[in-house]
C-alpha cells in the first residue's frame, strides 16, 4: 500500500489549520509548524512545498533528532574532506541539497546552540559554509521547522535562540490534537479500516461495532493520527471473521497477561526470606490477569439519576469485557470476578444475551 499524503478529516479545527498552511504556501517564507506527534507535521510541510513555486524542486526532510549533536552540523552544512576524523571526501549538506526547494527541518527544538547560531546565518544571509571550509555557498532554500516543544518557553529557558526564532515565525501553523477534531475519529478509521480490509482480501468493509465506536471516541489518542492508524489496522487483521463488524479495539498491543516481571525474584529467596513479598505478588498477578477497561470512562456516561447512571456504566463494562474476550462468558465472567450464573444474570438484565 502506497503512503497516503492527502489529508482526511472535517472538523473545523483541522480544515483551518490546513487552509492557513494553503495560504501561506504561495510566499516564499519560513513557516513553523507546531503539533503533537502524531499529527501530520510532514505532510503540511508536503503541502507548503508542493503549494508552492519551490514545488518542482527538491523537499528535502531532516530528522533533527536523529543525529547525534556532533553530525547535525555536518549533516546541515556539508564538509570537506579531512575536515575530521572519517571524512575521506567532501559532502553537500542538507542546505545545498535542498537549492531551489525546501528543507524540513523536524524536531527543530532539539538542535543544538552551535547548529542553530550556524542556522540562523544561513537563514539571514543564504549562505553556508561547510565544515572545514573558509568559502561560504549561496543558497536558495525555504526553511519549514516542525516541532512539538514550545519554542518561546524555549528561549525564555535559553534553550533556543531568540533571534533564530524571530527569523522563523513568519507564520506558525499549530495542528490541532485529534481527541478535539470532532468527528474525525470516525472518518478516519472507517478510512484505514476500509484500507487494511482491502490489503486482507476481504470481500467487503463490515464496518465497526457499537463496542469498538465507543471506545475509540472515549479514548485520548496520544499518538494521535500514526496511532488511530496502528490501532484500526491491528483491529481490523486480527477480526476473524470478515462477515461481522468489527467489534474489538487493543489500544496497547504490549498488554499480555503473560507479560514479563520487570525483576523477576527467586522462589527460593522468597521462600528463606518467609515469604514476606507473597500478598504484594498475589496482588500483580491478579492486576496482570484482569481485564483493562480504561476505555469506560466518566466522559462516557452522562452524569444524571444515580439509578440510571450506575446501570449505564455496568452495561458499558459488560460490553466491553464481552468483546475483550471475544465474547466467551466463562472467560468474560472470570475476568470480572464474577460466577457464571452471575454474569448470565447481568447480561440478561441488560438484555445483551443474543
Amino acid at each position: 500500500m502506497e503512503r497516503g499524503t492527502q489529508f482526511i478529516g472535517q472538523s473545523s479545527a483541522f480544515l483551518d489549520a490546513v487552509e492557513r498552511a494553503s495560504r501561506a504556501a504561495s510566499l516564499n517564507r519560513p513557516v513553523l509548524v507546531i503539533g503533537e506527534r502524531g499529527t501530520g507535521k510532514e505532510l503540511i510541510a508536503e503541502r507548503l512545498h508542493r503549494l508552492s513555486q519551490r514545488w518542482d524542486g527538491p523537499l528535502v526532510t531532516m530528522n533533527c533528532a536523529a543525529l547525534p549533536e556532533t553530525l547535525i552540523e555536518a549533516e546541515l552544512f556539508g564538509h570537506e574532506a579531512g575536515a575530521f576524523t572519517g571524512a575521506t571526501r567532501a559532502r553537500e549538506g542538507r542546505f545545498e541539497e535542498a537549492h531551489g526547494g525546501t528543507l524540513f527541518l523536524d524536531e527543530l527544538g532539539t538542535l543544538s546552540m552551535g547548529a542553530q547560531e550556524r542556522l540562523l546565518r544561513a537563514v539571514e544571509y543564504g549562505e553556508v559554509t561547510r565544515i572545514g571550509s573558509s568559502k561560504p555557498i549561496r543558497v536558495d532554500v525555504r526553511i519549514v521547522g516542525a516541532t512539538n516543544e514550545s519554542l518561546p518557553e524555549m528561549v525564555e529557558r535559553g534553550k533556543f535562540r531568540a533571534d533564530l526564532l524571530d527569523r522563523l515565525w513568519f507564520e506558525v501553523v499549530t495542528l490541532p490534537p485529534l481527541r478535539v477534531r470532532e468527528g474525525d475519529i470516525e472518518v478516519l478509521s472507517e478510512y484505514f479500516g476500509r484500507r487494511m480490509a482491502n490489503e486482507l482480501e476481504w470481500d467487503g468493509w463490515p464496518g465497526f461495532g457499537p463496542v469498538a465506536v465507543r471506545a475509540m471516541e472515549n479514548y485520548q489518542w496520544p499518538g494521535n493520527v500514526r496511532e488511530l492508524r496502528n490501532v484500526v489496522e491491528r483491529a481490523v487483521y486480527r477480526w476473524a471473521d470478515p462477515a461481522q463488524p468489527v467489534d474489538y479495539i487493543q489500544f496497547d498491543p504490549f498488554e499480555s497477561p503473560w507479560t514479563p516481571l520487570s525483576q523477576p525474584t527467586s522462589p527460593m529467596r522468597d521462600a528463606e526470606s518467609g515469604g514476606g513479598n507473597g500478598a504484594a505478588e498475589t496482588d500483580d498477578m491478579a492486576a496482570r490477569h484482569s481485564t483493562d477497561f480504561s476505555a469506560i470512562n466518566e466522559a462516557s456516561i452522562k452524569v444524571g439519576d444515580f439509578k440510571a447512571t450506575t446501570e449505564a456504566f455496568e452495561k458499558a463494562l459488560l460490553e466491553q469485557a464481552l468483546a475483550q474476550h471475544r465474547y466467551n462468558q466463562r472467560q468474560t465472567a472470570k475476568a470480572l470476578n464474577l460466577s457464571y450464573d452471575q454474569l448470565r444474570h447481568s447480561l440478561k438484565k441488560h438484555d445483551l444475551l443474543g
